[in-house]
């Protein structure tokens, strides 16, 4: 199979997973597991896993330079993007944080410019702009009653993993190209490791694993193995064929696939707000994709 052929298809089944994995991992917290708890279950289980792959397949040198670039990706990509996720999504909808992490791509675009030089041309700053508003209408108009600071909690948590995230497409990109894939995500999840072990420490030791049934597991399988292990597996071979912007830009499926999830086992209701801020955003993320 043609090698960009197999990164579209990789991107696309990273997507459908992790469109999946909102209303998945929702059902598992608080009940089951706290955020961090969750977060260093997934985060240890899957750096073993990529050093057992990598270690017996894959043997490189890393330069002494690129070591800090690795620490820097691993802090991003690995501790803060996950723990702001899961702490957002436990806060938050579903909904809310599939809409808001299709920003993604034009904060990408925006690092990309910083850290690369990228041009950012006038057709996507109108798109950035219009997908930040899509956002911000989403956070601050959303969310009425008791739960109200808890929620807008949420979706800010689930914004700044979505920023840094997009630090990450930008920053390891390089790497990947210098190195094997599995090379640069095991590395990442090593740097990574310690960060969320110190967060999801105490969270971790208060989960009471004699409870879990044969669902909870199921999903938690899912979670850690499906939507941490294959997808971030999947997402790094693609990183290595297509540039940061396209593979931000498959992050659009994950609301589609969220919202059908959601709305089929009718645990919410989509809002005229996330209406309006769903075509704001896509709105945006069009123009920030679009050729000029």
């Amino acid at each position: 199979m043609n090698k960009t052929v197999f990164a579209h298809l990789a991107l696309l089944a990273t997507n459908l997973i992790y469109g999946a994995n909102y209303s998945v991992a929702k059902s598992l917290m608080p009940t089951h597991i706290k955020p961090f708890g969750f977060i260093m279950v997934r985060v240890v289980v899957t750096t073993i896993l990529f050093f057992i792959t990598s270690v017996f397949f894959i043997k490189e040198k890393i330069a002494k330079n690129d070591w800090v670039k690795l620490l820097i990706c691993g802090i991003f990509g690995i501790a803060i993007n996950q723990l702001l996720f899961f702490k957002g999504l436990d806060l938050t909808s579903t909904v809310n944080a599939s809409l808001i992490m299709t920003c993604n791509p034009a904060l990408v675009l925006i690092g990309a410019a910083i850290i690369i030089r990228e041009r950012i041309t006038l057709t996507k700053t109108t798109g950035i702009l219009l997908g930040a508003g899509g956002a911000a209408i989403l956070i601050l108009m959303s969310h009425a009653g008791e739960e109200k600071d808890s929620a807008m909690l949420g979706d800010l948590c689930i914004f700044l993993n979505a920023l840094s995230y997009a630090l990450y497409l930008v920053m390891v990109k390089p790497l990947m190209k210098k190195y094997h894939p599995l090379t640069v995500i095991r590395w990442c999840f090593a740097f990574g490791l310690p960060f969320v072990v110190l967060a999801g420490f105490r969270d971790f030791g208060e989960v009471k694993w004699n409870e879990f049934d044969s669902t909870v597991w199921t999903a938690m399988f899912f979670v850690v193995i499906g939507s941490t292990f294959a997808a971030y597996l999947l997402n790094i071979f693609a990183l290595r064929e297509l540039s940061p912007s396209i593979v931000s830009a498959y992050i659009y499926v994950q609301p589609v696939v969220a919202m059908l999830i959601t709305f089929i086992a009718n645990h919410e209701r989509l809002s005229l707000t996330q209406v309006v801020s769903t075509f704001l955003i896509f709105g945006g993320v069009y123009l920030v994709s679009k050729r000029e």
